[in-house]
């Protein structure tokens, strides 16, 4: 008998959209049974590491546990598991693929051959994707087997071209994440909330919601934005609508040969004709236009290159010089095969849109058919050899030209922007020279855009990319002090103790002076005395559904611990974190957590993530709850019920239960306190003294705080 086919089983794999037990970020957790394999290191493997290496030869640059460049290639040739190895193949694939990541562990469980192995996601389809093929690739591996490397990374790339977000939507979220501003994506595409709550600003690629419909609108009206733009004085080519080949023709007349002929309201440039003075030429292009438009304009040609500078908030951030195309006849080839060989081979080009200029297709571009035929030729037409021939005048941004706009040329283009009523812009004008004024240079404003494309701005084909996503940001949220950041008080809360009691005294409290406060707890979700719904099997996407509620201007959010394993936390940061206790470790053994000591590292989540601004809010009287602290970046608020309360450091803050009263200290003055309220007959004094000190922790006056526990009454919808 030949013996049993070496392979590991994925036992069953999550992805934790938050803050979880392995990392700050989103990460798939996969669970491995590795079988015959446990048995089987990988330096027992003959040829493994070789065929890895062939296959991936990026894998010479992983650390690994080393720390040093060949670390990883160091372990599989002294002898390291298949779990781990699958790790470093499913990060090499989705790095290959366009999603970089370095993050990625490997641990054994209770039960022997099995592991669990995560490594950074940005979202659950990239993933499932990026680990099948990561399978299918160690197994061919280690049976000497064939495998087609590049058609699986193809895969994971066209995953992440249909679930992912844009380039350009991108570059503005990892601006964000740079500032510290929290995301939250609200659709498949490229919608996304930048801030919490009432901070919230959101962006549709480049557009946000301070972008006026009506602007958006104008915009589009190309004839309209033009009247619009010379009666504030920008300078734009002379034109107007046409309705027919034979209007266009007396239109060119009238205003003087040659013209342009463009659609109303296409993009891209595409239906656009340049430079026509012939009759037949002119007829025509009214025919590319109007299947392009809703309407076909004439006006005057501009000599020059085509540019677009890109205005944010009333400022130029970026601008880029345009370029004609052409290709050289050898006499043998036809068009289209010159086009492929000597413009689309520039790897610049592509049809994804992380590529900075587009492939070039005669097929679906009339226009530059059209220019071919006033050239004389056609797709299939084999020019002369030595022949140039123009392919393409205006698009192709490929020069990055921000430094050389003249400040009347930017304050022109600011202008036009204003005029239309567009935070964010795109303006195309055309001049000879982006550093002379355009009354100088004969230049002028041809187009408004809103929800401008960056890719030309921070993918340039020459020169040096723009911090555009900064510009729009920036924009976006212009305090870069603690309003900045897009957040409102938020208060984690973990445990078992109550914890559903805590979250809504928690946010009674806070709803003395925070204005509206949105609750997610085990009982429902709240906005201030309403119960909006009941806590369902997607607790965790109801909880980021509440921080998606503008009116919402603080949020207490209860997570308990086996929320943290299955999904990790519903937000990236908090104020205040709140840990009341380490115990629920009997219903976590299908998380492999076998006894409380096990707890802390699953616990410590909500400490990692409060902000160095915030607060922990810990139990001094337990000792392993109150060595959480060492996890917390902010400050630590103590809580104590017992009659002798343990020690608090001098000066630290503290909320005490004491001789039947709440008393919120400092050191050993008392700042305020108030008996007991009437629901300390349901609710441990520990959980009251913990909701005190989340509000103390997230702003509240000791003195409101002390009020509001002394007028106490039941909650509602408890």
């Amino acid at each position: 008998m030949s013996e049993p086919r070496l392979a590991l089983r994925v036992l069953q794999h999550r992805f934790l959209g938050g803050p979880n037990v392995w990392t700050f970020r989103s990460a798939m957790e996969v669970w491995l049974d590795l079988g015959e394999l446990e048995q089987r290191p990988s330096n027992t493997l003959a040829g493994l590491t070789e065929r890895l290496l062939a296959w991936l030869p990026a894998l010479e640059e992983h650390h690994c546990g080393v720390g040093e460049r060949g670390g990883f290639i160091q372990r599989l040739r002294e002898g390291t598991w298949a779990g781990h190895i699958l790790e470093h193949c499913v990060i090499e694939l989705l790095n290959r693929a366009g999603m970089p990541t370095g993050f990625g562990q490997t641990r054994s469980t209770s039960q022997t051959g099995v592991y669990r192995m995560v490594f950074r996601a940005r979202n659950a389809a990239t993933a499932e994707a990026a680990l099948h093929h990561g399978v299918a690739l160690l197994h061919a591996a280690i049976h000497n087997e064939p495998f087609d490397v590049d058609a699986a990374v193809q895969h994971v790339r066209e995953v992440i071209d249909d679930t992912w977000l844009g380039p350009s939507t991108a570059a503005i979220v990892a601006a964000a994440t740079e500032r510290g501003i929290p995301h939250l994506r609200l659709n498949d595409g490229n919608l996304v909330q930048l801030g919490y709550g009432a901070r919230q600003r959101r962006i549709w690629t480049a557009e946000t919601d301070l972008t006026s419909a009506i602007a958006e609108n104008i915009a589009s009206d190309k004839d309209l934005t033009k009247t619009l733009l010379q009666a504030a004085g920008v300078p734009v080519p002379e034109g107007r609508v046409v309705d027919s080949p034979a209007d266009a023709w007396d239109a060119a007349q009238d205003i003087g040969l040659p013209v342009v002929v463009k659609p109303s309201d296409a993009n891209h440039g595409r239906g656009v004709s340049l430079e026509l003075s012939e009759r037949a030429d002119i007829e025509h292009a009214f025919g590319v236009a109007d299947a392009e438009g809703s309407e076909v304009i004439v006006e005057r040609y501009i000599a020059g290159n085509e540019h677009r500078v890109l205005v944010v908030g009333g400022q130029v951030v970026a601008a880029a010089r345009g370029e004609s195309l052409w290709i050289t006849g050898d006499g043998v080839q036809a068009v289209q095969s010159l086009i492929d060989q000597q413009l689309n081979s520039d790897p610049r080009r592509g049809e994804a849109e992380e590529f900075p200029l587009e492939t070039i297709r005669l097929e679906r571009e009339p226009a530059m058919c059209l220019l071919l035929e006033r050239q004389g030729l056609q797709a299939n037409s084999v020019p002369a050899a030595g022949q140039r021939v123009l392919v393409q005048r205006n698009g192709n941004m490929a020069f990055e030209c921000t430094d050389a706009v003249h400040p009347e040329v930017a304050y022109a283009v600011a202008l036009a922007a204003k005029v239309v009523g567009l935070d964010i812009a795109g303006i195309d004008l055309v001049t000879t020279d982006i550093g002379q004024p355009l009354h100088a240079s004969g230049g002028a404003v041809v187009e408004v855009n809103a929800g401008p494309g960056l890719l030309m701005h921070l993918k340039p084909a020459v020169g040096q990319p723009r911090p555009v996503g900064q510009a729009i940001v920036a924009h976006l949220f212009p305090d870069h002090g603690p309003m900045g950041d897009g957040r409102i008080p938020l208060v984690g809360i973990t445990g078992t103790l109550q914890s559903t009691l805590l979250a809504r005294i928690t946010g009674h409290l806070m709803g003395l002076s925070a204005g509206l406060v949105g609750v997610a707890c085990r009982d429902g979700i709240h906005l201030g005395p309403r119960r909006m719904e009941k806590a369902g099997a997607d607790y965790w996407q109801q909880c980021q559904r509440l921080l998606m509620n503008r009116d919402v201007h603080c949020a207490v959010i209860e997570s308990r611990p086996d929320l943290i394993l299955d999904h990790g936390l519903p937000y990236d940061r908090c104020a205040v974190g709140v840990v009341t206790d380490l115990d629920g470790w009997p219903d976590l053994a299908r998380h492999d957590i076998r006894d409380r000591n096990s707890m802390p590292r699953v616990v410590r989540t909500q400490m990692d993530v409060v902000l160095a601004s915030g607060a922990a809010v810990l139990d001094a009287d337990a000792p392993d709850v109150a060595a959480l602290a060492e996890y917390c970046d902010g400050e630590v608020i103590w809580t104590s019920a017992q009659p002798v309360p343990a020690d608090v450091p001098d000066q630290q803050r503290s909320v005490r239960c004491l001789e039947g009263r709440i008393c919120l200290m400092r050191g050993t003055a008392v700042l305020a306190d108030a008996p007991l309220p009437e629901l300390s007959v349901l609710v441990a004094p520990e959980v009251v003294c913990a909701a005190a000190a989340a509000a103390w922790a997230a702003g509240l006056a000791p003195a409101l705080i002390a009020a509001g526990l002394d007028n106490f009454g039941a909650l509602p919808g408890a």
